[in-house]
């Protein structure tokens, strides 16, 4: 079927909730995406951030087409291979501790059981983090908000409120919308659930003031390390240090959504860690099975142990063939030294497109990279449009800031034609 003909079919049958641009893409391989008309594109989206391993990946790829000819769902009524390493794998990842990671991640690889109980056996005094598989980062902050607030009910302080950011973004459904403090995504919503209150990111000031207003009100404060929705705006260091202090001080706990911006984005295992702050609760989504729809909610077993059979569930949740996806990839991403490739190249992708024309700032922390432009470059979509029809595929977060979200395989040589291509696209 041609392009046009898809394209008619999708704008008939399909609900409009997409401004699509004008383009179907086929086939990928790496850093490469190609159309339904054999033309190459540079691809520095990679699916909002979710082919962290590029397109066709031999890991992923071999691990999917494997579990799908074995088995690719049964429900979680049952015990399903891969879950418990995955999960394994996140807790010592949540811990920061990536010799552990790499000690399990190789043994996961060389399939030996043994040594994987030995590696995923915790050390004395270390934190345990338990894992509810989710299909979406929606999913997956839908669960971190139950699990703060069942917690607050069964062995913290009781409150109901999670304090989110205003420029925050958390999801679509609507009790995910109403933490994301955007009026123009809520308005046309109202009424949303109650049960959330807004700060401003970076002021101390007023997230003291919302704290000693509500007080033990509050069972979290919910926030992204980096918001990304917003144009790639990281938190400062001091201000999620203090949000950990006052949630802990009165008995809440802190949600750090990781959706975009964890799972070795930014050099870190979790952005979170970057500030030095431990959370109580992640989710995680989109890198987490290099394509393959999964999300996952990580808490410290303290509070994961809230949970008891009923109070959440999904029926494909970690599915079979999702956690053999996210399996390979964590594996992959581990013992490849990820995080550092994404800490050297994302500092060096932030030097060039510092020197593109008409950028006036730069944001972000390793591959999760955002830059705003002066008047002068017209409005960011109409870049990202004349980038695509030149062959790199990157996206607009508002009329003058530019996003990327690259493949963590992306290299120097890649960024190098990047800037070529933005440098091309800026100065007509």
């Amino acid at each position: 079927m041609t392009f046009d003909q898809e394209r008619a079919l999708d704008n008939e049958f399909v609900m409009h909730t997409y401004g699509r641009s004008q383009v179907e893409f086929v086939e990928g391989a790496g850093m490469t995406l190609k159309d339904a008309e054999g033309r190459e594109y540079l691809d520095f989206l990679a699916g909002i951030g979710v082919c962290c391993l590029g397109h066709g990946h031999p890991a992923v790829v071999g691990a999917v087409e494997r579990q799908a000819t074995e088995l690719m769902h049964v429900s979680n009524y049952f015990y399903i291979e891969h879950r418990g390493e995955v999960a394994a794998l996140l807790s010592k990842l949540a811990n920061d501790d990536l010799a552990g990671a790499g000690v399990l991640a190789r043994a996961i690889a060389e399939g030996d059981a043994e040594a994987v109980r030995a590696a995923a056996a915790p050390q004395e005094g270390e934190q345990v983090w338990k894992t509810f598989f989710s299909n979406s980062g929606a999913e997956a902050n839908e669960c971190s908000m139950k699990l703060s607030r069942l917690y607050a009910k069964r062995c913290g302080n009781g409150g109901n409120t999670i304090v989110c950011l205003r420029g925050g973004f958390h999801g679509r459904t609507l009790e995910t919308l109403a933490a994301t403090m955007q009026n123009r995504l809520q308005d046309a919503f109202r009424p949303l659930p109650g049960g959330f209150v807004a700060c401003t990111p970076n002021d101390i000031d007023e997230l003291r003031e919302v704290f000693a207003q509500l007080g033990g009100e509050i069972c979290a404060v919910m926030l992204e390390p980096i918001q990304g929705e917003s144009g790639v705006h990281p938190l400062d260091a001091a201000f999620v240090q203090e949000a950990a202090r006052l949630v802990h001080e009165v008995g809440g706990v802190l949600i750090s959504d990781e959706v975009q911006a964890g799972v070795f984005r930014t050099g870190k295992p979790f952005a979170i860690q970057r500030a030095g702050v431990v959370p109580d609760i992640m989710s995680l989504a989109k890198g987490i099975a290099g394509g393959v729809p999964a999300g996952a909610c990580v808490a410290r077993a303290e509070v994961a142990d809230a949970f008891k059979p009923g109070d959440h569930g999904s029926t494909f949740g970690g599915s079979c063939l999702a956690v053999a996806a996210a399996e390979s990839t964590l594996c992959e991403l581990v013992n490849g030294g990820y995080a550092g490739k994404a800490a050297e190249v994302g500092a060096y992708m932030a030097e060039q497109l510092e020197k593109v024309p008409h950028v006036v700032e730069v944001r972000g922390a390793g591959l999760m990279l955002g830059c705003d432009l002066d008047e002068g470059a017209g409005d960011a979509h109409d870049v990202v449009t004349a980038a695509l029809e030149a062959g790199a595929v990157i996206n607009a977060t508002g009329a003058h800031t530019l996003r990327f979200l690259p493949p963590l395989i992306c290299t120097k040589e890649n960024v190098d034609e990047l800037a070529q291509i933005l440098t091309s696209v800026l100065s007509c």
